[in-house]
């Protein structure tokens, strides 16, 4: 059984495009492997927020992984805070990063050009508190995407940095976790890209029936007549794509076959499409609910993965300090 580690930022809602992307997965996986999930609040610092949002964004976060089925009974749930090793052992891995592979990374350029006015050291030092996660629990597997492959890979250079200089095999170099064919790109609504919060191009899992009927149909589509063999522009195909996910395939079928023979009717289109959205999503925002009512529940939750997060860190960090030569009298 390998282990894994997976962070998941404490900064917004859950999208069908995480549901159907890597949550599906994590469900699986959660069975397969000893998986550590943990909201990462100290990496929400980087952008200053609240307080209020601070914490509220962590228990919002917390209730929807738990919703879509995160079971705390099998996999390690914890907030990264909580764990206080880990801010250790970010500090002791600093001291093998140098300032400029840290300023080459392409997720520090995008920041600074992002936020020019809130160019802080932990935008810097982002892929060194990556890696302090990862290390922290001697991760093998890590499911990241493809604006995280970078900082991963970092992250095995630190171990093997650290292995070299200390004369050890102590850190293992994580690879990334291969879901294969199953890691679906869930579209936006607006024509182009992947789903996501920052392109406001999403349909969140918390949305009111209301919200999300709203949202889809004012999804792009076509303008203009079809003419026979005309292809689905992208925007269409989006939509199809993201009905494939969540509507019947024979739904799917009879809206192929409209528009493959010029007869399609746009608006009954993205009709049922709102409405089968609703019928997956309203169970989880039920669910979600639940849980944001039920204070005692969740800090249950938290408390115990913290208490479970803290054992292995713990060890690593007497074992790190140990190699490093931080030893008792």
């Amino acid at each position: 059984m390998e282990t894994v580690v997976s962070g998941i930022r404490s900064t917004g809602n859950l999208h069908l495009g995480n549901y159907f992307g890597a949550i599906r997965n994590f469900l699986k996986m959660q069975n397969e492997n000893n998986c550590f999930f943990f909201i990462a609040d100290y990496h929400a610092l980087t952008t200053h927020p609240h307080p209020d949002d601070l914490h509220g964004n962590i228990k919002q976060v917390l209730a929807e992984y738990l919703a879509c089925g995160i079971d705390p009974e099998v996999a390690t749930v914890f907030i990264q805070s909580d764990v206080p090793e880990v801010s250790e052992l970010y500090l002791l891995l600093n001291m093998l990063a140098y300032v400029g592979e840290l300023e080459r990374t392409a997720s520090f350029k995008d920041k600074i050009r992002l936020q020019p006015g809130n160019v802080n050291a932990g935008l810097l030092t982002y892929p060194v508190l990556m890696a302090a996660d990862i290390l922290m629990h001697r991760a093998n597997k890590v499911p990241v995407g493809k604006d995280q492959e970078q900082h991963l890979e970092m992250t095995r250079h630190f171990a093997r940095r650290f292995n070299m200089m200390y004369d050890v095999t102590y850190f293992p170099e994580p690879d990334a976790y291969n879901f294969g064919k199953q890691l679906l790109k869930i579209p936006g609504l607006n024509g182009s890209g992947k789903m996501g919060k920052s392109e406001g191009n999403g349909v969140f899992l918390f949305d009111t029936p209301q919200e999300i009927r709203k949202k889809v149909m004012r999804a792009v589509t076509d303008t203009g007549p079809l003419t026979p063999g005309q292809q689905p522009s992208e925007a269409v195909k989006n939509l199809f794509t993201l009905m494939s996910v969540v509507s019947d395939p024979q739904t799917l079928k009879y809206f192929e076959e409209k528009h493959a023979a010029c007869e399609i009717r746009y608006g009954d289109l993205k009709k049922q499409l709102a409405e089968d959205i609703i019928t997956v999503t309203e169970p989880i925002r039920f669910r979600i609910n639940e849980l944001l009512s039920d204070n005692r529940y969740l800090a249950t939750v938290v408390s115990r993965g913290a208490e479970k997060a803290r054992i292995s860190a713990s060890k690593t960090l007497r074992e790190v300090r140990e190699i490093i030569g931080y030893r008792p009298f």
